[in-house]
């Protein structure tokens, strides 16, 4: 395992993920009937998500305060950045929903993991938590190996009526404006 590290900033020479394509034909898809289970202590079915809009994104894993990163972290595209990224939907959570999307994250990390971050950033929204990979099989959503786990590879999709899939961000870089530039595409496109 590499040395902790700050997860409140990136590195100014953080490798950029390429478009490999794992994510061309996800929109226009409709989410599976799966429920998944929350930081709210709640599970939460994919095919009946809230709003006209709800917004998921998905991220590898968020690090913890003094407790080492896989090795080779930072080097692995598109691996870094999830504290950020999550930050950066907690300081735009009300301007998606004046713009009339609900927030979700999603990683592999288990329930309990995911509520201490919750708290830790103040997260004004529910993550879940996806550690068998059951949504990413089902509709195929990208993943890489690292430290010897499996993890999400970044995406956010903007889900309309619940369920369908109507805009895909992927590959998502840097991740410190995925948050912007997501909240950038909803005022651009009125549901």
């Amino acid at each position: 395992m590499a040395e902790p590290h700050d997860f409140n900033s990136l590195p100014p020479d953080l490798p950029a993920p390429p478009d490999d394509g794992a994510c061309d034909g996800l929109a226009g898809r409709r989410l599976p009937a799966l429920s998944l289970p929350s930081t709210a202590g709640r599970m939460v079915a994919l095919d009946a998500l809230p709003g006209p809009r709800s917004v998921l994104y998905c991220y590898p894993m968020t690090g913890r305060p003094g407790v080492a990163q896989p090795e080779g972290w930072d080097g692995i595209p598109g691996a870094r950045g999830c504290t950020v990224q999550s930050c950066g939907f907690r300081d735009h959570a009300r301007e998606m929903a004046e713009a009339g999307a609900t927030v979700f994250g999603l990683s592999t990390q288990d329930t309990a993991y995911q509520q201490e971050m919750a708290a830790r950033l103040h997260l004004p929204f529910e993550v879940l938590s996806d550690p068998e990979l059951r949504l990413a099989g089902v509709i195929g959503l990208p993943s890489f190996v690292a430290g010897g786990m499996t993890l999400l590879r970044r995406v956010t999709l903007v889900i309309r009526g619940g369920d369908l899939i109507e805009k895909v961000f992927y590959p998502v870089f840097p991740p410190d404006r995925s948050a912007v530039e997501t909240l950038a595409w909803l005022r651009a496109n009125p549901a």
